[in-house]
């Protein structure tokens, strides 16, 4: 919260304690770190050579609900990307990383709608492309949060230790990135 996930909460908001603050997620618009930062570094350079000639013009997405769905598609007119060819495509979060790790396989250039913290920050180096416009929100708070008719049956002792909870964004790439490692060799 707040860019991506407080529009969930506000109906619910009185009836919730804020407990902890356990990482703080950001959207980004990346590209792999052989995409020299000389010739791409913000958005702009999207509309620019060489990014013109060598950039693809797709940029796939997740579902179209998230967050960082929302913020692209409308980076895409915003910016006058659309004018350039560029296109943003929402699809399964699988069609998104399979796409970025082939590009990276082969050395393409690709811009990858992304977040913090994410398994593929664990894998790569993916440098965040500047954004003047302020279209990928804020940098987020990922909260946990307790109703507060429940809060006595978890109990102070319990509550206490849940508000001293912190995994923070590299922790938790690297976690996710270990997790979806095992589930793939299982």
């Amino acid at each position: 919260m707040p860019s991506s996930h407080e529009i969930y909460l506000n109906p619910f908001l009185d009836q919730v304690e804020k407990v902890s603050v356990l990482y703080e997620p950001y959207c980004i618009w990346g590209v792999p770190e052989y995409v020299p930062e000389e010739a791409v570094s913000t958005i702009e350079d999207l509309l620019h050579e060489p990014a013109l000639s060598r950039m693809e013009r797709l940029i796939q997405g997740i579902n179209p609900g998230a967050g960082i769905s929302r913020f692209s598609a409308k980076m895409i007119q915003a910016y006058g990307l659309d004018k350039a060819g560029y296109e943003f495509r929402p699809g399964s979060e699988e069609d998104c990383f399979d796409r970025f790790e082939q590009a990276v396989a082969e050395n393409r250039w690709t811009v990858i709608p992304l977040w913090h913290p994410q398994f593929l920050h664990n894998r790569y180096t993916i440098r965040a492309l500047k954004e003047p416009k302020g279209l990928l929100g804020t940098q987020d708070e990922a909260t946990l949060i307790v109703r507060k008719d429940a809060k006595q049956r978890i109990g102070d002792a319990a509550m206490a230790d849940l508000s001293q909870l912190y995994i923070g964004n590299s922790k938790l790439s690297a976690l996710e990135d270990e997790l979806r490692t095992r589930s793939k060799t299982q």
